[in-house]
């Protein structure tokens, strides 16, 4: 008889545990959402039609006509030395600097049979493409030339040129290092013209020269010989003083009315050239 009534006991015991556990049991919550990665703020760098054609004779001289990979490397260079902000701050700016690139690169004539390979490379470059072996260079020369410098780190040959980094004993960069391409954004600027206002007044054939707006008030300086009247001419002064000359003084000369037949040259103003720098016009003189 007590096994009975400790077997129901044992019995209402498991009941209450399961009944228990089932009480408690919670449905599982979802895992939480990984947080979004913040992306970094790009540095956005403006460019022109003109800027992509240095960059494309750039790619083209440089590499020695070579293909799309030498293209590749060569335009890598320029945006590496672009985004360090040790160079000018635009890609003409950065290939027609002085004893940089080949010689002629600004001037030099492209074959046209090259153009659409270089194109699709320029475009691709400014979209954030790189040549994935040159990594941070910003320098480079013919293959196959050897100097006794110990801080030139070589990464890459393309297109006959030896690509290197200058870096110290220690591994470091001794140039401030380019920005990652994927924190680069170029902004494309339409129609955006190279020559300062200044310049551009300089062309006659596409900017006219404006002329004096007419004086309301007719004078002698404005009005043209067909429409001169006697009424542009000075009033005489009524009842004059005498003067009394005690020591000698120099007296204005007299007005010359100009006669009604004479034709008037009108000077037309010239623009001002107070600190005006072409950017990107001048022609590389050294490799």
């Amino acid at each position: 008889m007590r096994a009975e009534i400790s077997f129901g006991k044992s019995l209402i015991g498991v009941l209450f545990v399961g009944l228990a556990a089932t009480g408690c049991t919670t449905t599982p919550k979802p895992a939480a959402t990984a947080a979004k990665t913040k992306q970094p703020a790009k540095v956005t760098f403006n460019y022109t039609n003109k800027d992509r054609d240095c960059l494309q004779r750039a790619m083209y001289f440089e590499s020695q006509h070579s293909d799309e990979d030498g293209y590749m490397a060569v335009g890598t260079v320029v945006m590496n030395r672009l985004t360090s902000g040790a160079y000018p701050p635009s890609i003409c700016g950065v290939v027609a600097q002085e004893k940089q690139f080949a010689p002629g690169v600004m001037t030099r004539e492209v074959k046209p049979q090259a153009e659409t390979e270089l194109a699709t490379a320029a475009d691709a470059i400014l979209k954030g493409a790189r040549h994935p072996a040159v990594k941070d260079a910003m320098f480079f020369h013919t293959d196959g030339l050897k100097f006794p410098y110990n801080n030139m780190h070589y990464v890459a040959v393309a297109g006959g040129n030896a690509f290197y980094e200058k870096r110290g004993a220690d591994g470091m960069l001794q140039t401030p290092p380019p920005l990652p391409a994927y924190e680069v954004a170029m902004n494309y600027v339409p129609g955006e013209s190279m020559l300062p206002p200044q310049f551009e007044a300089l062309i006659p054939s596409a900017v006219p020269v404006p002329l004096p707006a007419p004086d309301p008030m007719p004078t002698a300086s404005t009005m043209s010989p067909i429409n001169a009247t006697p009424t542009a001419r000075m009033a005489p002064i009524a009842n004059p003083m005498p003067m009394q000359i005690t020591a000698p003084v120099t007296l204005p000369e007299p007005s010359i009315e100009p006669d009604p037949g004479m034709r008037i040259a009108i000077p037309i103003p010239r623009p001002a050239f107070d600190s005006v720098m072409l950017r990107g016009s001048v022609e590389a003189n050294g490799g």
